[in-house]
């Protein structure tokens, strides 16, 4: 049986369920904050997320997995990247980029505080 496709619903609940973080609609979208700074949006119609991410990395992300990831226009000389929703492979990779992102963001503080949250996942 296949996979259920993620949902924007399925963004907001593992945004929100993040130490801390806040919902607040800006440019008409969804945008989610920790300590005030914003970490993920719901571009697109809800179809997408734009994430935190280093430009190395995005760059490697975009080139390994283009229809995936890709980086707006808009935001190219920023280190975001966007991700379609509905090809992630399941709510572990959607939480494992929200967190990713999260701690891009979070303040050293709330890091320490949140220690599994502080550092990536060994592989």
């Amino acid at each position: 049986m296949a996979a259920k496709s993620l949902t924007s619903d399925d963004v907001r609940a593992a945004a929100l369920a993040l130490p801390q973080t806040t919902e607040k609609i800006a440019w008409s979208m969804p945008t989610f904050r920790v300590a005030g700074k914003m970490f993920a949006t719901l571009p697109e119609d809800e179809t997408s997320i734009a994430v935190r991410c280093p430009k190395e990395e995005r760059d490697e992300l975009v080139l390994a997995e283009p229809g995936k990831f890709w980086i707006a226009a808009h935001e190219a000389q920023f280190a975001w990247v966007r991700a379609r929703i509905a090809r992630l492979e399941d709510v572990d990779e959607l939480r494992d980029i929200l967190a990713d992102s999260w701690r891009q963001a979070a303040p050293t503080k709330l890091l320490e505080q949140y220690p599994e949250l502080g550092v990536p996942r060994p592989e």
